[in-house]
């Protein structure tokens, strides 16, 4: 989700863009080799453990608003919020949502969320809060039994899309302009014929990103090719590249999209199977999405989360099961710089960035 920070010039703006500098330099200056995997930093920038207090929770949605307010989104129905930096956890599930699964949340602040449940048919449902979670409106239940919800972003407070597996041959794409209280499902006729056995991956929340007002990007596996789906116009009219990102395999693809403007990007993936490797796992675009090229020195397994940090030029995160990778070069080359388990990575315009997965897992980025 693109986050909605001040549009004021000058002071506070430069100061921002300097203080994401020093945060990109610090965590260079700390990162280690992998063979010498461990803390981003002994006495730097690390990875900080929150205990959500909820272990048997896997939380592949999350939604950093600041450094004291975030959203995690997980299995068993479970929406957990915090506003002190992740000393307590509150638990704002939706009543009666225990046998869904989460895996996407788009918070606009400490009050307003929505989230995203996938599945086939009627458990691919929306759900939105104006209260903090303690109170939930059901604003979509998915009808047709052919579709398959994965990934949601927003452009602004008001416009967003959620994306589906394809249905009678093409991605299915739902929009809203009311923030999450209602839903429509766009025209199939500017949406490109999907490939034989393509889909999304619902892993983090990421395969369906935004930047700007109208640009957005999605992300896709499973089939031949993996690709990339860029449209201009808030999701009526897509055009699609290839990436050089493994593909060919129901498990392999990418997973994971983030974007710092409308022209620079980033994708990862691989093959989310702990035995299989995971080799050219990251594509980096500098057009926008038309052309995607392989990073150099790509992350050494499959990543299937991935953030910029923020007013910073070249310094993004990827993160997945076995670690996190560390750019600071635009996403030609990563280093492995923790090898803890996380299966998304958000940031937020203070330059707060979270992590959360497996086990109930989150942490924040401390120095």
């Amino acid at each position: 989700m693109r986050r909605l920070g001040s549009t004021r010039r000058g002071g506070r703006s430069g100061r921002l863009v300097a203080a994401g500098v020093a945060c990109a330099a610090a965590l260079a200056a700390v990162a280690v080799p992998a063979a010498a995997a461990g803390p981003l930093g002994h006495r730097g920038v690390h990875w900080a453990a929150k205990d959500s207090g909820a272990p048997q929770v896997r939380f592949r949605g999350l939604s950093a608003v600041d450094r004291d307010t975030a959203w995690l989104a997980g299995t068993q129905g479970t929406v957990l919020r915090t506003t002190d930096g992740g000393t307590s956890w509150r638990n704002v599930s939706p009543p009666g949502a225990g046998g869904l699964q989460f895996r996407d949340v788009e918070a606009f602040d400490a009050r307003r969320a929505v989230v995203l449940a996938i599945g086939e048919g009627e458990d691919s449902r929306v759900y939105r809060t104006d209260d903090g979670g303690a109170t939930w409106t059901e604003s979509f239940r998915n009808p047709d039994p052919k579709a398959f919800y994965d990934c949601m972003a927003f452009f602004d407070r008001r416009h967003g899309l959620a994306m589906s597996d394809p249905v009678d041959g093409r991605f299915r794409i739902l929009s809203t302009r009311d923030g999450g209280r209602s839903w429509r499902v766009l025209p199939a006729a500017g949406m490109p014929a999907a490939l034989d056995g393509e889909a999304g991956f619902a892993a983090s929340g990421q395969c369906l990103v935004t930047s700007g007002p109208k640009d957005v990007w999605l992300a896709t596996g499973g089939g031949a090719h993996a690709r990339v789906l860029h449209s201009a116009d808030r999701g009526l009219n897509w055009t699609a590249a290839e990436t050089p990102v493994p593909a060919g395999d129901p498990a392999k693809g990418v997973f994971a999209l983030a974007f710092r403007d409308r022209t620079h990007g980033l994708a990862v993936g691989g093959d989310y199977r702990p035995d299989q490797s995971s080799p050219r796992a990251a594509a980096v675009t500098a057009d926008g999405g038309r052309t995607w090229r392989p990073a150099a020195s790509p992350p050494p397994a499959y990543r299937s989360g991935a953030a910029w940090l923020p007013h910073s030029r070249g310094a993004a995160l990827a993160v997945g099961p076995g670690g996190t990778d560390l750019t600071t070069d635009g996403g030609r080359t990563w280093r492995t710089v923790d090898t803890g388990s996380y299966d998304t990575v958000d940031c937020a315009p203070d330059l707060s960035c979270w992590a959360s997965g497996e086990q109930g897992r989150v942490a924040r980025l401390e120095r």
